[in-house]
């Protein structure tokens, strides 16, 4: 993946750079463990100095985004594992592994590690309390001032997971977890790290997923040409803020961009006046071909709309299934 870096834009280069790295982490084009190229290699493609792109990677990892590793590099913070989930036994003629083996394997390495049998036990029924703890329920939570993300994701995972989906502001998260700590929070890249630290006072687990590539989106503003107005409406602000850098790294001062959220009627009116192509996230589809229609005769022409039709990417909740114990549909079936 290249970057883009505007130099004419009144937006930092430094917030340009770190908005369009954590995308393409949070979108799975860098993955968990992925080493992120040199200060050297990115000051040649964006024409930055060096001690800008090294601000950028210390500020990427206080965000718990990166880690370095001494003599390495810079490499995409692996958050912990997923966790195969061992198959249960009906479904053993599918070829897989010998389920007893594996038991008595993993009491042999307890018991080898000095381990009693009494002790065996309870570590394993720790454990598997513990992550029947986690498949309770989903919290959901990012900052107050962006709840609108977390309503993307819990919309997106409610009809996947069969449990309950909470939607919980950051800022009320601890309360919620004194209260019971059943359950798994999940939150988006960008915010794991403070959600991190609350789940870990309360010993339950912190799960980010990843983002859609939006590919076809990208594909799709690419080709419009110089001059085009594009509006896009989100109920996530910091949705729309990195969208706003990302796409003037992009085309720079090609496109007229304009952003709205759909609650703010005035300036969603304004935006569908303007803007030759309109993009949006599902929830905010309804209120955009609704203004459209109550609105018809005051536009000149009307928009093009575009709706992204999945906030997350494809494999993200099946992946989170697999992390809080959930069973996968096709072992259901």
């Amino acid at each position: 993946m290249r970057f883009h870096i505007q130099q004419e834009s009144d937006i930092p280069a430094s917030t340009q750079l770190y908005n369009q790295i954590c995308f393409a982490i949070a979108a799975r084009h860098y993955p968990p463990g992925h080493r992120l190229p040199s200060t050297r290699q990115l000051a040649m493609q964006t024409g930055l100095h060096r001690n800008t792109i090294s601000k950028v990677y210390r500020q990427l990892e206080t965000d718990g985004v990166v880690e370095a590793m001494a003599g390495s590099g810079i490499y995409v913070r692996d958050q912990q594992k997923p966790r195969e989930i061992k198959t249960p036994p009906h479904i053993r003629n599918r070829g897989v592994t010998d389920l007893d083996r594996e038991v008595r394997k993993c009491v042999d390495g307890l018991l080898n590690a000095g381990c009693t049998l009494q002790q065996t036990r309870e570590l394993l029924t720790r454990e598997i309390d513990w992550r029947l703890r986690c498949g309770a329920r989903v919290l959901v939570s990012t900052p107050r001032e962006d709840i609108g993300a977390s309503m993307l994701i819990a919309e997106e995972l409610e009809p996947s997971l069969d449990v309950p989906v909470e939607v919980v502001p950051m800022e009320e998260l601890e309360s919620v977890l004194e209260s019971s700590s059943n359950g798994t929070v999940v939150t988006s890249r960008y915010f794991l790290q403070p959600v991190e630290e609350l789940a870990k006072k309360h010993s339950v687990r912190a799960v980010a997923v990843d983002l859609n590539d939006f590919r076809h989106e990208l594909a799709m503003l690419k080709e419009l040409r110089q001059g085009s107005c594009v509006g896009l409406v989100s109920i996530s602000p910091g949705i729309l803020r990195a969208a706003e850098v990302i796409l003037h790294s992009m085309r720079g001062n090609e496109l007229l961009l304009m952003t709205a959220t759909p609650d703010v009627g005035s300036r969603l009116l304004a935006l569908l006046r303007a803007s030759s192509h309109v993009l949006c996230d599902r929830p905010s589809l309804p209120l955009v071909e609704q203004s459209l229609r109550q609105n018809r005769s005051q536009l000149m022409r009307m928009p093009q709309v575009h709706c992204a039709e999945s906030y997350l990417s494809p494999d993200t909740i099946e992946l989170l299934r697999k992390e809080i114990g959930l069973q996968t549909p096709a072992a259901a079936s």
